[in-house]
């Protein structure tokens, strides 16, 4: 055998092998199965083929291994055509064995060397390609494999392009990732070789475009993460955030729990003089965040979600997942927010939908509309009358207040808040 396509394939494998992220075993099977396919093509027959690599010497050494028949046999009928196809592969009929070897019998074990150097200059860039575009395949593998555990978890990366307003980031060895443009906060800008923090949100896989790592951090699992890095009670498991909502780069509403009686878990996440709480929003671009202490009986929990708001009247609506709440007049705009944010984030955090009227828009309903709000079809009254006339009862109220919301105290702790 020629030394030169020896020497070609093998530094080709070892190059793959010290590029690439994957395994040894895994580039010498795709060589094999490369220089099986160049085999097969230089003999003109598809039969099969052994492929002998020895790592310590550069060897390498294909060979022809078929048994000599009379004919072909037979094989159980439920057998599907490409399993008969693949056994048919390790016999080869006597009248063409004999034009390898004219001595050839049935019963003879065929074995002949095919060498590398035989198959040609164009065969071995066949067997190149082939053995790239496997890699490719395991790199892809790998890669979804690795990050597909990772989802939900913090990492780090270096904007290397920006394409569409999408950042493309490097996050590892040779690994990219994309920020799409809709997962990332709308007053961020970045440029290339900024450093940017985000979660991994997905991991797709395709064949035509291979494994894709997709980030963001505009979802609930950057601000999670946030806290998770920024307050040792929740990494350490002490503190468990039990939900969270967010309108990325506006406000954002999270729930948190102590298991230690002991521990506020509202304080640890506000830290001395809110810097821990301070540290995250300048992460978020002055993102407001909400921190709400969760409580297992859900109508505290819901209470505390639109803290201070004072809610005179809790009732949920049975059968369905809406709750009514009547707040006190001077706290209806603060409890639904402006453009209906607050209560939004607020359903969000609780799981539940969330219809909040004053005491005075309350009172003045009749027994009849009351009846209709607390019924299980409520939802066709609700979307006739909500954008009218609470509308316009909010601009009164918005206009009135000066529209500056008071910062959230005690059960809802808002980033401006003062010590632990």
């Amino acid at each position: 055998m020629k030394n030169e396509p020896k020497i070609n394939l093998v530094e080709a494998l070892k190059s793959l092998v010290q590029d690439k992220n994957v395994e040894d075993s895994i580039v010498t099977g795709a060589l094999k199965d490369a220089l099986i396919s160049a085999a097969r093509k230089y003999l003109q027959i598809n039969k099969k083929i052994d492929v002998d690599i020895d790592t310590e010497t550069d060897e390498i050494r294909v060979f022809l291994r078929v048994e000599v028949v009379d004919d072909y046999p037979d094989y159980d009928t439920e057998m599907s055509a490409e399993e008969v196809e693949e056994l048919d592969e390790g016999y080869m009929l006597v009248q063409e064995a004999q034009e390898f070897n004219e001595d050839a019998q049935p019963g003879d074990l065929l074995e002949m060397e095919v060498p590398v150097s035989a198959f040609g200059r164009q065969a071995i860039q066949t067997a190149k390609q082939f053995l790239i575009q496997r890699i490719r395949t395991a790199e892809r593998d790998k890669i979804y494999e690795t990050y597909r555990s990772r989802i939900g978890t913090m990492i780090n990366g270096e904007v290397v392009r920006i394409e569409n307003k999408n950042l493309i980031v490097s996050i590892g060895r040779q690994t990219e990732a994309v920020l799409p443009a809709k997962e990332q906060i709308a007053k961020e800008r970045f440029h290339q070789g900024s450093s940017v923090k985000a979660v991994i949100a997905d991991v797709t896989d395709s064949t035509k475009g291979g494994a894709q790592v997709i980030l963001s951090r505009a979802n609930g699992d950057f601000l999670k993460e946030l806290f998770r890095q920024e307050v040792p009670e929740i990494y350490e498991g002490t503190v468990e955030v039990k939900g969270v909502s967010r309108d990325p780069g506006f406000r954002a509403k999270i729930a948190v729990y102590s298991r230690d009686e002991r521990i506020d878990p509202v304080g640890s996440c506000v830290g001395m003089k809110g810097a821990r709480v301070q540290a995250i929003v300048r992460e978020l671009a002055n993102e407001r965040i909400d921190i709400v202490h969760w409580n297992p009986d859900f109508e505290t929990y819901v209470r505390r979600s639109l803290a201070p708001a004072n809610i005179v009247k809790f009732v949920e609506v049975s059968g369905t997942r809406r709750i009514v709440l009547v707040v006190a007049d001077e706290d209806l705009a603060q409890a639904i927010g402006r453009n209906g944010q607050n209560v939004r984030l607020a359903s969000q955090l609780v799981g539940r939908d969330l219809d909040v009227f004053g005491e005075k828009e309350w009172s003045e309903k009749d027994e009849e509309t009351k009846e209709k709000i607390l019924t299980p079809r409520a939802n066709e009254y609700r979307q006739m009358n909500q954008m009218n006339d609470k509308k316009m009862q909010l601009d009164e109220l918005f206009t009135k207040e000066n529209t500056e919301e008071q910062p959230i105290e005690e059960d809802g702790v808002s980033m401006e808040e003062s010590e632990a």
